[in-house]
């Protein structure tokens, strides 16, 4: 488990690195068209490793360029998730009663209907999106889930000995729930956004593809792959390689995600233990 998350910690670093340092270490402008005619759809070469799109453009370049936004939608969409999610199942939680109910009715409708159809709905009503706008919609529509888990502990958590003490003292509520319960909570929220991660980047190249993503002249690495999807056939490096970035990113950080659960809850590694033992 230790070498796995090792590995998936290195491959995630190297992306980020590449991706930070892309202005810098970028063999061609990403959006440049030196010869539309004579250097489109170039095969994958030293001079071009991942070859060239149909209009001309290095897709190696295109590739750095485009972690540096699906990275970063995938990163800032995950923070306002877990950041809704977190205050949203603390709140139902700590507080229970009729308040919890009704918060958590609101979830379970949330949840009845699948997210990729939700984003494609709301994103159907805007013709290109600003990426600012698609971030927030992507982390607004992604912390139901999390809420359940957080109530979960919060409700498990808010009538231990530790947090009566801390209320007989004086303590406020929000007090309580800051100092004393969501820290306890934090393997959970931490474990769920690098999970979250993954799945984001996932679901924003699905989009790009679809048109409904990151909008041009900026390149995600699904809207790369939406670039060569009508000539895979005969161009299939310029689909192939994001595509491969996306299934790399995604699987280290689920496997990181799954190394960390294990790690920081004690019954998963007891159980890890067991079967490994038999």
């Amino acid at each position: 488990m230790a070498r796995r998350a090792g590995l998936a910690s290195a491959v995630i670093a190297v992306i980020v690195v590449v991706a930070l340092l892309a202005p810098w270490i970028a063999p061609y402008d990403p959006i440049a068209q030196p010869d539309i005619i004579g250097l489109k759809n170039l095969a994958p070469s030293f001079a071009h490793p991942f070859g060239t799109d149909s209009f001309s453009r290095d897709v190696l370049s295109r590739c750095m360029y485009g972690a540096r936004i699906s990275l970063s939608v995938a990163a800032l969409a995950t923070a306002i998730a877990i950041t809704l999610g977190t205050l949203y199942g603390a709140i139902a939680g700590y507080v229970g009663g009729a308040v919890d109910a009704v918060l958590m009715r609101i979830v379970d409708a949330a949840l009845s209907i699948p997210r990729v159809l939700l984003l494609i709905a709301i994103l159907a009503l805007w013709n290109g999106l600003p990426l600012w706008l698609l971030i927030v919609v992507l982390g607004a529509t992604g912390w139901f889930g999390l809420s359940r888990m957080v109530r979960a502990q919060v409700l498990s958590m808010r009538d231990l000995d530790f947090v009566a003490a801390a209320r007989a003292l004086g303590a406020s509520g929000p007090r309580i729930l800051l100092r004393h319960i969501l820290p306890n909570v934090l393997p959970t929220i931490i474990v769920a956004a690098t999970l979250g991660i993954g799945h984001v980047i996932i679901l924003e190249a699905g989009l790009s593809y679809l048109g409904l993503g990151v909008q041009p002249p900026a390149a995600s690495w699904g809207s790369i792959i939406q670039d060569g999807a009508d000539q895979i056939g005969s161009a299939w490096w310029i689909s192939l390689f994001p595509g491969l970035l996306i299934v790399t990113t995604a699987i280290a950080c689920n496997s990181l995600g799954d190394a960390l659960r294990a790690a920081l809850d004690p019954r998963e590694s007891a159980v890890t233990m067991a079967e490994m033992d038999s």
